[in-house]
């Protein structure tokens, strides 16, 4: 129960997830546990990985994991904690998402030993009457408790017909699959207690409920996400994500050492007490859970040469000019380095460029006008951006 119990945000009920594991012990049956992923994207990232986790100690301790690929769900859409109708995806996006996707997953899990499922088993056998007494057993006034649907029904926006179906699809699943325990982020809730109503229902013993905490990006404040930028991604190298978890917020750290690592907590308080050295520390124990302690080292060392030391990275981008960007055969600098990403904009390449932060091969250039002919440069901002532009000759 410990195990099971760190990092959880819901648990319905604890009571029950005792009495499950005693039995389960005393018949030798493992407890069914699922978690479903909707492949709606191809890749995932460190927050993806914090139920992902959860899963693994289930693993570990000698219970079935069912992963179930919704490709069905992914089509509908999860509404959890939109403000807006999700657009549907099609089930060719969705097949493809899913083989990326699981590849990635098998760094978390041992996924030979998974149960993989997928609710097109039941859901494409199933006929639209099918759904409308699927749709009976639940009211409206029931979805409207959903927070998310409660939110948008207040503030007068839509809400399309289709998204109230979605937990109860969600739910179904369990019932197929007859699961023990369900897994999910702690806006997933609500579906997840669908799935117990709709196992009581059918006579089965309502599920276990446990919920993992959203992980905030390194931003600080917004949860981790592809599209705002602020993600670390799971098939990334080791000195990217080496250099991105550097950049964890202080107080952002008690919370990324218990739900990505499995560091115990009186040594995460020691660690805590040194804020950059508990950096390292988290970078290097995540790194190494993805690419081996030696890639974790060579992460460190690069780190270290690159912002102590004021070296470059290995692995440099490059970036080759369009003829766009240049002018009379030759770049401006803060064009170049806005095309580079090095900066947002050539108002604020100039503005880096006027003060000095600015290296081109290694030489400070404090001229806002200057223009670079044909050829290959390194361009520097500060000590931890870098990267390598090529002017067409």
């Amino acid at each position: 129960m410990a195990v099971l119990r760190r990092g959880v945000v819901d648990l319905v009920d604890e009571a029950d997830l005792r009495r499950r594991l005693e039995q389960s012990r005393a018949d030798r049956r493992p407890l069914r546990v699922k978690f479903g992923i909707d492949p709606s994207s191809p890749d995932i990232h460190l927050g993806h990985t914090v139920p992902l986790r959860k899963l693994r100690d289930f693993q570990r301790l000698g219970h079935r994991v069912i992963v179930l690929w919704g490709t069905v769900t992914a089509m509908v859409g999860d509404p959890s904690g939109r403000n807006k109708t999700r657009p549907p995806l099609s089930r060719e996006q969705v097949e493809a998402n899913k083989q990326t996707y699981r590849a990635q997953v098998g760094a978390v899990l041992d996924i030979g030993s998974v149960e993989e499922r997928e609710n097109g088993e039941w859901f494409h056998r199933k006929s639209f009457l099918d759904c409308i007494s699927l749709a009976s057993r639940y009211t409206v006034a029931r979805m409207l408790e959903r927070d998310d649907f409660h939110k948008r029904h207040q503030q007068r926006q839509p809400i399309a017909v289709h998204e109230f179906l979605y937990p109860l699809l969600q739910g179904w699943d369990s019932v197929e699959l007859g699961c023990d325990v369900e897994i999910g982020g702690s806006d997933q809730l609500f579906n997840l207690l669908v799935g117990r109503d709709l196992q009581a229902q059918e006579g089965q013993v309502p599920q276990v409920c446990l919920t993992m905490p959203l992980l905030e990006g390194l931003d600080g404040s917004q949860k981790m996400s592809k599209s705002l930028g602020n993600y670390v991604g799971i098939s990334e190298s080791a000195s990217s994500q080496f250099g991105k978890l550097m950049r964890v917020p202080n107080d952002l750290l008690a919370k990324y050492f218990l739900l990505l690592t499995d560091l115990a907590e009186p040594a995460v308080r020691d660690l805590l007490r040194n804020p950059l050295e508990a950096k390292f520390a988290l970078a290097g124990t995540i790194v190494a859970g993805f690419h081996g302690t030696a890639a974790a080292a060579a992460a460190r060392a690069e780190y270290d040469r690159v912002h102590r030391d004021g070296g470059l990275p290995d692995d440099l981008p490059t970036v080759a000019l369009g003829p766009d960007l240049l002018r009379d055969g030759k770049a401006w600098l803060p064009a170049a380095l806005a095309a580079a990403r090095l900066a947002a904009s050539n108002s604020e390449g100039r503005r880096l460029v006027q003060g000095g932060g600015v290296r081109v091969d290694g030489v400070v250039v404090p001229d806002p006008q200057a223009q670079l002919g044909p050829g290959s440069y390194v361009l520097q901002v500060g000590r931890a951006k870098a990267a390598r532009i090529v002017v067409p000759g």
